[in-house]
């Protein structure tokens, strides 16, 4: 991880000064580097050898970035990862920029590569990438989004970019087809896990620990899974509660809180990920036993076990 927080710092060195202020502010904000650290673990499990990891863990760092450096702008959001969003200080129009930016430097790294395969898995991700945000906006303050159509949005807006990052790391390894599919598959399960219990937090966690504001997306309208509970097993009340939570994009914030809580919304929504991190631990069968395969392995509960 050192050696791609090295990649990184090489290829965001742009001549436009605001671009590396930028680049710089939210990859110095850290976070968990769980895609890039997939990609790398997935290619050691299934014994590449090569010397391209680093670049396209990079990569996938940088489409990461450049994603959240949209979604901020989108969502008006002032708080990431405990402190202000890039767009809150330097203003909306350079973070849609620098994102612009991020998201052709990791194309453009990608050549070097030299797989045509990689860069069909990088550019359908970014794609999908894309229609989730349409289609995630489309849900906002819509209380009628169902357990499905919400689903839809994670695996599209979240899980895909893991799916992409694990399946690359088996490409670059020269895996199987049916090795390339489990790690495909793997990576699918454990970013939906991991956004839902996203959802989780965001009706339970410490803001501080968090790194945003809890309830953030109750208040931009997002019917995420614990309200989607709620409306299918509440009561008439507390759907109503909810309803209105959903279309305006605000309530009585414990009212809200109490009802997920009486219907045990957290916990169906915390179920949900448990089953998909089953499904990642289980899509790993075709890869051989090795200390990496045990590092993947891992990473199922910790999708699941975490508080921010």
């Amino acid at each position: 991880m050192k050696a791609v927080d090295t990649m990184i710092r090489e290829r965001l060195n742009s001549e436009v000064v605001l671009i590396r202020s930028i680049g710089d502010y939210i990859i110095g904000a850290g976070g968990k580097r769980m895609r890039p650290a997939m990609l790398l673990m997935v290619a050691q499990a299934l014994g590449y050898q090569g010397s391209h990891q680093h670049l396209m863990a990079a990569v996938v760092e940088f489409i990461h970035t450049a994603t959240l450096l949209h979604d901020d702008v989108v969502d008006e959001s002032d708080l990431r990862r405990g402190r202000s969003t890039a767009n809150a200080v330097f203003g909306n129009a350079a973070s849609v920029l620098v994102g612009d930016y991020l998201y052709s430097r990791a194309f453009e790294m990608m050549v070097d590569v030299d797989s045509m395969r990689i860069m069909q898995i990088m550019s359908e991700a970014t794609t999908v990438i894309a229609e989730g945000e349409v289609l995630q906006l489309l849900n906002v303050h819509d209380p009628d989004v169902s357990e499905a159509r919400y689903l839809q949005v994670v695996r599209f807006k979240t899980a895909k970019l893991f799916e992409a990052a694990a399946q690359a790391g088996a490409v670059l390894a020269g895996a199987t087809p049916e090795q390339q599919a489990g790690a495909a598959a793997y990576g699918r399960h454990i970013g939906t896990a991991f956004q839902l219990i996203d959802d989780v937090l965001d009706y339970s966690g410490d803001a501080s620990a968090l790194g945003k504001n809890v309830g953030d997306d109750l208040r931009e309208g997002k019917p995420t899974l614990p309200l989607i509970r709620v409306l299918e097993v509440g009561t008439e009340a507390q759907k109503a509660l909810i309803r209105q939570a959903i279309e305006h994009g605000e309530a009585d914030f414990d009212a809200v809180a109490l009802a997920i809580q009486d219907t045990q919304a957290l916990e169906h929504a915390r179920q949900c990920a448990l089953a998909e991190a089953e499904l990642a631990s289980q899509a790993l069968s075709v890869f051989p036993a090795s200390k990496y395969k045990d590092s993947l392995l891992a990473l199922c509960p910790f999708a699941v076990d975490r508080d921010r």
